[in-house]
């Protein structure tokens, strides 16, 4: 079961390419900035930035996952006590035009010091724990960790943000994209989920 979540994972990941080099839709950037200045940019910043490590980085995330992410925060299928309430007017007009937007703008990464850390981190997000059962995080979302249209790009994301969504994965609490990460979520010890989110935030 393993070897087949893995395959499908590296032939996902294989198509990164292909999803970066289609064009992006048309849609109303005009409106995208509108809501971006009203509401997000309070917790993401205008340019997807995140305003503090607690909120994820938006910039330069695929627009089909922005998408997804507000439809199932919208019909509660992934819960949040704020997003749920912000994404509850929006359309899936909107949606989309907000996902073009904040993959259009430059994306960012952070510089860690610890370099251990960021060796172990390296380790889990490029081979895994084979000991321990956990496969390689770029087996799915790239070797860069830019992922794909159907999987979050990883990569200069707020380390913080990483870890909690990777606790919340382990103890259920994310209530979508749940199936596979909780799985490998399940086999991580702390100091890799701590060490492999602060590799991925040094990635660009």
């Amino acid at each position: 079961m393993r070897l087949v979540s893995r395959a499908l994972c590296v032939a996902s990941s294989l198509m990164t390419g292909v999803a970066v080099a289609d064009a992006l839709p048309k849609v109303d950037l005009a409106r995208a900035e509108e809501i971006v200045g009203g509401q997000c940019f309070l917790c993401h910043g205008m340019e997807g930035e995140s305003s503090t490590s607690l909120y994820p980085r938006l910039a330069g995330q695929h627009y089909q996952y922005v998408a997804k992410q507000l439809a199932d925060f919208k019909s509660g299928k992934r819960v949040s006590d704020t997003m749920n309430d912000m994404a509850r007017e929006l359309s899936s007009e909107d949606m989309l035009a907000l996902g073009v937007y904040f993959e259009k703008k430059p994306a960012l990464s952070n510089d860690v010091e610890d370099a251990q850390l960021l060796a172990v981190g390296q380790y889990i997000f490029e081979r895994g724990n084979e000991f321990s059962g956990v496969a390689a995080c770029a087996s799915c979302h790239g070797e860069k960790g830019y992922g794909t249209s159907q999987l979050p790009r990883l990569a200069g994301q707020v380390a913080k943000y990483t870890e909690k969504q990777l606790k919340s994965f382990n103890e259920r609490q994310r209530t979508n994209d749940n199936a596979v990460m909780h799985s490998i979520a399940s086999k991580l010890t702390p100091l890799e989920v701590h060490a492999v989110a602060n590799y991925i935030s040094t990635l660009d």
